[in-house]
């Protein structure tokens, strides 16, 4: 989420640290006046864990013993598909949707709405907490619509009111609080009574992310942070186990990771008049907003007579299907009308570039892959799946839940059929 690196060093002192300034954590949020129905009090219960930034083969490349024990008690995919772009916030905002970027409105970790001039970003608090920039009904929503409650540590989207609605519990973004004291908030969650407790809860760990953008894929620290992950999700499965509850897991990450050649950045081959035109950047593409219609097809054919095997030009009216980013599919009117899309390890960058890094499609670059392991009592057991794309996650976590979907989705119920009990 936040791309300034969490250093190994500081993880590890956060999780043995004895004395916690309370003013460094955040308050929790609560709704009051919710409770969950009676018929919902006997269903299962599901945590959600993404690891940002995990590679679908960090696991073995850098030795997560405890998570690959508990996916072999369980679901074990060979890689899960990021949605294009392949970055943080729409892919997280992907899984718990159903819906590829272009159609829930999160078509990068920046963007401009040029019906109202406005930008989104990472860092941008008053846009991160708008509701306007989330299409769909993300999973907590869904519970919540249903009477079954919610909690969130930290997700995409979980701070802005989407639908109307926030999550009955929930926390906002910070990177202050300790591991230990985020999974013994789990825990105090699930040992409310059970009309106050929430039934899905999402968990969050930004430290591979940050490493991976820091050192790259193959460094120590990445490993490190990738130990430091396979720990801490170990503590909380054995800390959610003492309650005696009926818990399943899922283990996602919301893409890869790779080398990027950080010492060529890319450019944008034509010099902008910025009067004529915005710009919206997320390294692994450029989208042009272009302000008077006419203009459109001079500037590209500029671009196009400039560019060179590290990148291609689009108008989006005709970017490939393969993308399933174009206009047809802009939803929300937020792709523009000529996209640069790099070649990996090409990176658009105004200054250096990052070590690692990620947002390519991922049929082009095999290191987007992701990783998805689940397990509990309502998962198969010792079951090896083939890869698969991120917007099946959504319906089968309703599935689990018994949640009905009730809006058209991108994503399917194969996914829930082959691994669901």
């Amino acid at each position: 989420m936040k791309k300034t690196f969490l250093t190994i060093f500081s993880a590890i002192a956060f999780t043995t640290s004895v004395v916690i300034n309370a003013q460094e954590i955040e308050e929790q949020l609560v709704v009051e006046n919710r409770v969950n129905d009676s018929k919902q009090q006997e269903k299962p219960y599901v945590i959600l864990i993404s690891a940002d930034g995990f590679r679908y083969d960090y696991a073995e490349k850098h030795d997560a013993k405890n998570l690959l024990a508990l996916a072999k008690s369980g679901i074990k995919a060979d890689a899960m598909n990021p949605s294009f772009p392949s970055v943080t916030f729409p892919n997280h905002y992907t899984i718990v949707t159903g819906l590829i970027p272009p159609h829930h409105g999160l078509v990068g970790n920046s963007m401009f709405d040029r019906k109202t001039g406005e930008r989104y970003s990472l860092g941008n608090k008053s846009a991160v907490t708008n509701p306007k920039w989330y299409g769909g009904t993300p999973i907590w929503n869904l519970a919540e619509q249903n009477n079954m409650l919610s909690a969130c540590y930290y997700w995409p989207g979980s701070e802005a009111a989407i639908n109307g609605s926030l999550p009955t519990y929930s926390y906002k973004y910070s990177e202050k609080s300790p591991v230990d004291f985020r999974i013994q908030q789990v825990v105090n969650w699930l040992e409310l009574p059970a009309e106050k407790r929430p039934h899905l809860i999402t968990f969050y760990f930004p430290e591979v992310d940050h490493a991976g953008h820091s050192y790259g894929p193959d460094a120590k620290e990445t490993k490190e942070a990738v130990q430091f992950v396979d720990e801490s999700v170990k503590k909380l499965n054995d800390a959610v186990t003492k309650t005696g509850l009926k818990v399943n897991f899922v283990f996602v990450s919301d893409h890869g990771m790779t080398r990027i050649d950080n010492q060529n950045p890319l450019k944008l081959p034509i010099k902008i008049d910025e009067s004529k035109v915005d710009v919206s950047s997320n390294g692994s593409y450029v989208s042009l907003f272009v302000k008077n219609e006419k203009d459109i097809e001079s500037i590209y054919q500029e671009i196009k007579a400039a560019k060179t095997e590290k990148f291609e030009v689009y108008k989006t009216t005709d970017v490939p299907k393969k993308y399933k980013f174009d206009k047809k599919n802009d939803y929300h009117n937020r792709i523009g009308d000529i996209i640069l899309i790099a070649h990996a390890p090409s990176y658009f960058a105004n200054n250096k570039a990052p070590n690692g890094s990620h947002g390519f499609l991922v049929e082009e670059t095999p290191e987007m892959k992701a990783t998805f392991f689940a397990w509990g009592p309502n998962f198969k057991t010792g079951k090896e799946i083939k890869t698969f794309t991120n917007t099946a996650v959504y319906p089968m976590i309703a599935k689990l839940l018994g949640l009905p979907i009730t809006e058209k989705i991108d994503g399917n119920n194969k996914l829930a059929k082959e691994i669901l009990k």
